[in-house]
């Protein structure tokens, strides 16, 4: 067979090759597609069977047609973005002090022997207390509703932080830190050279545990005195008996809650160290 004849043959699969990561792209999204696909099938059903019950048919708006439908006017009008933007300020500003102050403890109790030993019992006791418990506290210790559920955020989140923090540290190979010290670096050398880039991807797992625990939280903390958020969108749809914006809300929690989480598994890929 001849060269022209040869390229002849091969010039249109090579023409077709921009199809390969399209056809891997969609090949990707049918296990996705499918979850997504059964998950509607079985509120479709409930819906339907909610529907037909002479006891429950009030709450038929559950139902995925008049959700979305709700969901749509939501959007289109624009009264959910002041109801968003309200819960992630609070979610990220109670992040923003988990990190600020789980970081700094867990690297503590995970390099420092003793503080550990000294810490983990009470850390312990005080983890395993849920976040609302302390809401009575937050009512009367902060001056605002806001500044009250922030705290709560913050007492669901830095948990997670510190321990993942602390495992990240406790790993780390103790050769590293004689072979920093025998070429004279300081505490400071370590903690920026060493240790911080080492536990960098424990860390940020602390983060997205904390993230799913936090935005659990964030819904019923709503619940006190605010006029905004999602959770009081959400308690007001119920004392309003619109079950299909109650509803549409949900999925907007769902939605932002599957996002926070994708950016912070993003984040955990990009520092990884090993390919897995």
């Amino acid at each position: 067979m001849s060269t022209k004849t040869s390229a002849a043959l091969s010039a249109p699969s090579s023409g077709f090759n921009w199809l390969s990561p399209v056809l891997g792209m969609l090949g990707g999204l049918r296990y996705p597609a499918l979850g997504i696909t059964s998950l509607l099938a079985a509120w479709w059903f409930g819906g339907y069977l909610v529907a037909n019950d002479p006891d429950m048919w009030a709450f038929a708006n559950f139902a995925p047609a008049p959700t979305f439908q709700a969901l749509y006017g939501l959007v289109a009008s624009g009264a959910i973005w002041p109801t968003i933007l309200s819960s992630l300020y609070r979610i990220l500003y109670g992040l923003f002090w988990g990190i600020v102050i789980g970081v700094p403890v867990g690297v503590l109790i995970g390099y420092v022997g003793s503080a550990m030993k000294i810490a983990n019992v009470p850390f312990q006791f005080l983890r395993m207390i849920s976040p609302l418990a302390w809401m009575p506290i937050a009512v009367l210790a902060f001056p605002t509703w806001d500044s009250a559920i922030i705290f709560l955020i913050v007492m669901a989140a830095v948990w997670p932080i510190i321990f993942s923090t602390a495992h990240g540290v406790r790993r780390i190979d103790p050769n590293w830190f004689k072979v920093a010290r025998n070429l004279g670096a300081s505490e400071l050398h370590m903690l920026r050279r060493i240790i911080m880039p080492a536990i960098m991807s424990d860390v940020l797992a602390g983060i997205r545990l904390a993230v799913g625990v936090a935005w659990v939280v964030l819904v019923p903390a709503e619940y006190l005195g605010v006029t905004s958020g999602l959770g009081y969108a959400i308690n007001d749809a119920r004392d309003t008996l619109s079950y299909d914006t109650l509803a549409a809300i949900v999925v907007v929690i769902g939605l932002i809650g599957y996002g926070l989480d994708s950016i912070c598994s993003l984040l955990i890929k990009r520092f990884n160290w090993h390919v897995e």
